[in-house]
């Protein structure tokens, strides 16, 4: 019976590292992989014909080696993008080698038969714009902030003056320069009287501040939830911003309806994991003071302090034949 976990990220992943630990320790059979080595450091070789309806071969990396047919569950965190790999070729041939290489080795090890997926990438990708998941929201009964996506000057001035305080956020974190700098643009408070015609050169997305007493980071793996409210020192709008060190936790229980509400949006997705961000307006036990501000199907919680909780829920759900959300 296939009992292999394979572990798709990058080398250098701490989020990873402590479920691989947590398998490890079960006994449980693990290959990781980063898919952007092929060639040397990856090697691999799959069939399919008429007498069988699945591919079937081995994938070999410098220290592991599985059989398609072994892997029983796929954890996919965060490989490096294959235009990496291929960098230092022209950019044709870069692009071209990355296309053949997601088409072809990703095309097979995103389709394995029978395997569970922690998460799909497909349902990633689904489940990755913000647009999407707010409409999720509030299709699903959750409390949303008023939202306005737009490139028109005079529709954000209208929407200011309706509400008497308005954030602006970006739908994607911000890219790499090209000294290879990272960079963050935060959740921020903005003066309508800043708006001008340079909004018209792409897409904004502007929200009505919520009167928030605090905010809860809601962590679910299958059917187990895990919460924790967070403050900043100093109150910071965007708790983010600052040192996360600094950051102060405290347990908090999700009202039942909105636990329901998160499992329904999971699974709407073909979701099994997600880590949903939300605002309150009061206290925790009124389901009507928590706000749904969006969902990172592929987020960070090995800073979190139920993190080894955390990672016995992912080694779970990885390890159970035939268990947990599909």
């Amino acid at each position: 019976m296939a009992s292999t976990v394979l572990v798709v990220t990058a080398l250098e992943d701490v989020t990873a590292d402590l479920v691989i630990s947590a398998l490890n320790d079960r006994g449980r059979p693990v290959v990781r992989v980063d898919p952007a080595d092929i060639g040397p450091e990856l090697a691999f070789g799959f069939r399919i014909g008429p007498d069988g309806p699945a591919w079937t071969g081995r994938l070999r990396t410098r220290s592991r080696e599985v059989e398609l047919g072994e892997v029983a569950a796929v954890y996919y965190r965060r490989p490096t993008p294959y235009p990496v790999r291929f960098g230092h070729l022209p950019q044709q041939q870069r692009d071209f080698a990355a296309a053949e290489a997601r088409h072809g080795l990703g095309g097979v090890l995103n389709h394995l038969p029978g395997a569970r997926y922690v998460n799909h990438p497909a349902a990633v990708a689904r489940a990755d714009f913000k647009p999407a998941q707010l409409q999720r929201f509030a299709k699903l009964g959750l409390t949303i902030p008023p939202t306005l996506i737009t490139n028109d000057v005079e529709a954000a001035r209208k929407f200011a003056a309706e509400h008497r305080r308005v954030i602006y956020k970006t739908f994607r974190g911000l890219p790499g320069s090209e000294d290879g700098h990272a960079g963050a643009i935060w959740t921020q408070r903005v003066d309508p009287d800043t708006f001008d015609d340079s909004l018209a050169v792409t897409a904004h997305l502007f929200q009505a501040e919520i009167p928030k007493t605090g905010d809860v980071r809601v962590t679910v793996v299958g059917e187990r939830v895990f919460a924790q409210q967070i403050a900043a020192p100093g109150g910071a709008l965007d708790w983010r911003r600052g040192h996360w060190d600094e950051l102060i936790h405290a347990p908090i229980t999700v009202p039942a309806p909105i636990q329901a509400g998160l499992h329904r949006y999971l699974d709407s997705f073909g979701l099994v994991f997600g880590c949903f961000d939300f605002a309150l307006t009061g206290g925790g036990e009124n389901p009507e003071h928590w706000t749904a501000i969006e969902c990172n199907s592929n987020g960070q919680w090995g800073w979190l302090p139920d993190a080894e909780q955390i990672t016995e829920a992912f080694a779970d759900i990885l390890s159970t034949e035939g268990g947990g959300r599909p």
